[in-house]
């Protein structure tokens, strides 16, 4: 119980209000406010930005400080010594796996990658212009047909076999939408491969020849998967978590965390990097789009610098940074667009007009060169990113399921027209 409160008065209203105050293990104290709706006055918080809808032992964000954390461990200590899967372990469960427990998870979560054979059909309905996104978020919440066996959300068990489900198949459909469009049978996962080395082999492969999977860009997937796979109450978690509240099935609730991704303000952004550079399109043209890009007066804007919510900077991007110069080192030393993005980016990091704005390349700077190099097309990213985000959403969504619930019911200040007549 909080011992701290609160007193809010209202001109006109002679009562005040004591409105305890509730403190966090770190961060920002929250006003409770929740006794004011008796009372029938309610908030106004357009984005909820001022508004904390739940409690969360998860991930912890300050933005002003350039501080991620995934259940107390820092990210870039993650991404240094952990991997994708043992930080989907983390989040799931609060704790890092011992080594038997994680080769527990790791084993079901490669014995669920295989989806029924029937998910074929549903990918055969979708034409080949079909945007991977729209693919995936229509066969995820399908995926709930087939899985009867694990719906009942009040289970704890029946949460953890849909979360491993989810997890281990998300890959794999990433794929077929990636194969659909490119007209390529789909490969079936290897149980033999690490996780993203069988999602690449995926991807790339044919039945005609053996597959080959690169090291370097395996560990780079590993990398993406995991500084993406959890950023704390942002739209599409809390879209799930509001899905969630109705008591909607799990593949339905990241269904809902997919389309919310979908939107371009959210999961597009390394989509738009890629835009840019290619609008660029030579060095020779950079000054002069930094040049616009200063003028106040000119609508075009230079994309993947600076972050809505880490105000100094992204600390997911130092550890992209390292992998991209890893990774372009091997295969795209040559492409011009890459040459671009150095450039770009080295001019971010000197020149005073970046620095005082504190508009330093963000992760997705990073991940659309990444992504690019390894061969994903710009059309899949946002589908890439929903696969790394997958963890995060199902660890919310059963977050919330294991304590008292409320379903979620936003309020509005109602502005159109008052009761009146009918005419006549």
């Amino acid at each position: 119980m909080s011992k701290r409160k609160a007193r809010l008065t209202i001109d006109g209203i002679e009562k005040a209000f004591e409105l305890p105050v509730y403190e966090g293990s770190t961060g920002p104290d929250v006003l409770d406010v929740r006794s004011l709706a008796g009372e029938g006055i309610f908030t106004y918080d357009p984005g909820f930005v001022s508004t904390a809808s739940c409690d969360s032992e998860i991930t912890y964000i300050d933005g002003d400080k350039g501080i991620l954390l995934h259940r107390g461990y820092p990210i870039e200590q993650l991404a240094e010594k952990s991997t994708f899967l043992e930080t989907c372990y983390l989040l799931l469960n609060g704790e890092l796996p011992n080594a038997i427990e994680k080769d527990t998870f790791e084993t079901s979560i490669r014995y669920h990658t295989m989806v029924d054979e029937q998910i074929h059909e549903f990918f055969r309905g979708f034409p080949r212009t079909a945007h991977p996104m729209a693919m995936l978020c229509g066969v995820v919440g399908a995926l709930s047909a087939f899985y009867h066996d694990t719906l009942n959300i009040d289970d704890p068990q029946h949460r953890l076999m849909a979360a491993h489900r989810i997890i281990a198949k998300m890959p794999t459909l990433a794929a077929m939408c990636y194969k659909h469009g490119i007209g390529q049978p789909y490969m079936y996962p290897r149980n033999d491969m690490a996780f993203t080395e069988s999602f690449l082999h995926m991807m790339f492969s044919t039945p005609c020849e053996e597959p080959r999977v690169s090291p370097t860009l395996a560990k780079a997937m590993d990398t993406i998967f995991l500084l993406h796979a959890d950023h704390e109450q942002n739209a599409s978690t809390s879209t799930v978590r509001l899905a969630g509240s109705s008591g909607a099935n799990p593949y339905a609730c990241i269904a809902s965390g997919i389309a919310a991704l979908w939107g371009p303000s959210h999961g597009g952004a390394n989509e738009a990097v890629l835009r840019m550079l290619n609008k660029i399109g030579d060095e020779s043209r950079i000054d002069d789009f930094i040049a616009r890009a200063k003028d106040p007066n000119d609508s075009f804007r230079l994309m993947g610098f600076g972050h809505r919510v880490y105000k100094n900077f992204d600390p997911r991007a130092k550890v992209m940074r390292q992998i991209c110069d890893e990774v372009l080192d091997e295969f795209g030393a040559d492409d011009p667009l890459f040459r671009v993005a150095r450039k770009l980016e080295k001019i971010a990091l000197e020149d005073e007009y970046f620095i005082e704005r504190k508009l330093y390349p963000n992760v997705d700077f990073y991940s659309g060169i990444i992504l690019k190099a390894i061969g994903i097309p710009t059309s899949l990213f946002t589908v890439i990113f929903a696969t790394g985000r997958t963890p995060g959403w199902i660890a919310h969504w059963n977050e919330m399921l294991s304590s008292p619930y409320r379903i979620g019911r936003p309020r509005q200040l109602y502005k159109g027209k008052t009761k009146r007549d009918y005419p006549g």
